[in-house]
């Protein structure tokens, strides 16, 4: 299982954590949202759980729940800005359709 992350998603990812010392790291999610089925989560993640996997990537403690990694495995996180818009971008192969605006996903019964 693998969550790849950017250089420019790492560093704002890092900026978070700096700010909150007593976090654990990053928590990265999925939960039941949008008109596809699944949105993206993206917080600080206040402590590890036993049903948390943690992933080091750099020194950036990546926290996912266990049953969230089949939907997100192979994930790219990005960082980008447009404009006065920044925002995180996922790439996930799992995804099998996305809504029109990008922020919910679908993947298949099977998944």
């Amino acid at each position: 299982m693998a969550i790849e992350i950017t250089d420019a998603a790492r560093a704002r990812m890092q900026d978070f954590v700096a700010r909150q010392p007593n976090a654990a790291g990053i928590r990265f999610g999925i939960k039941r949202s949008g008109c596809s089925g699944f949105g993206y989560t993206v917080a600080l993640a206040e402590a590890v759980g036993a049903d948390d996997v943690v992933f080091d990537d750099h020194g950036l403690q990546l926290v996912i729940d266990r049953a969230a990694l089949p939907l997100v495995d192979g994930t790219r996180i990005d960082f980008e800005r447009n404009g006065l818009n920044a925002s995180f971008v996922f790439r996930n192969p799992n995804a099998t359709g996305e809504c029109g605006c990008g922020s919910s996903f679908t993947v298949d019964a099977a998944s």
